[in-house]
């Protein structure tokens, strides 16, 4: 990839090094530093909710197994990250109980969600219930993460890497399987409420 760069700069006459000693130029970089107790927020909460509640995603609920049996959460900040690896990343709050035994696990298992189970999702959602009791599911074939019964795709990874992100923990995961059925529509969520996909 590199090679590839210097000979692209090369055909078109830029410079690829500086001058002996010299030290490249650097990037301005971006002013960043934490917003005070004593400082207004730059912008309300609740706008910030309203204004990208706009932005439709697709639902999943992310399942994990650690010594007390199956966890899970449903994950509407799911994502694919990089190709080569296979990277995906989904988001979590600081604040969330099942991350704790997502961590401990090490591994998990991002299940997509199809038009029609806005229910399970809701079930995922609510905080301190018994997610699992009603639900089918079957051990994933990597990590033995849960994967959930009728789900159109489901991802199964070991988790790569953890950064911070204000609130909320970014949570990259290294794919060791995954599968899909044929036809299926998705679940989708937008400003609040789930909704299909139509053609």
């Amino acid at each position: 990839m590199a090679a590839t760069a210097v000979r692209y700069l090369r055909s078109v006459g830029a410079a690829t090094t500086t001058g002996p000693g010299t030290p490249p130029e650097a990037l301005p970089r971006p002013d960043l530093r934490a917003v005070r107790d004593d400082e207004r927020l730059p912008v309300a909460p609740e706008e910030f909710r309203r204004v990208l509640g706009h932005f439709a995603s697709g639902v999943t609920v992310v399942t994990a197994r650690d010594a007390d049996g199956p966890a899970g959460f449903a994950c509407q900040s799911f994502a694919s990250l990089s190709l080569d690896p296979p990277l995906v990343s989904f988001m979590v709050a600081r604040t969330s109980t099942t991350w704790p035994r997502i961590a401990r696990a090490g591994a998990f298992c991002v299940n997509i969600l199809g038009a029609g189970q806005g229910p399970l999702c809701r079930g995922f959602a609510v905080s301190g219930a018994d997610k699992f009791a009603g639900v089918g599911y079957a051990d994933a074939p990597a990590t033995g993460s849960p994967l959930l019964d009728s789900v159109p795709a489901w991802i199964d990874c070991r988790v790569h890497a953890v950064h911070t992100g204000g609130d909320h923990l970014i949570v990259v995961g290294r794919v060791e399987a995954l599968g899909a059925a044929e036809e299926g529509e998705p679940l989708l969520f937008h400003r609040g409420a789930f909704g299909r996909f139509t053609r």
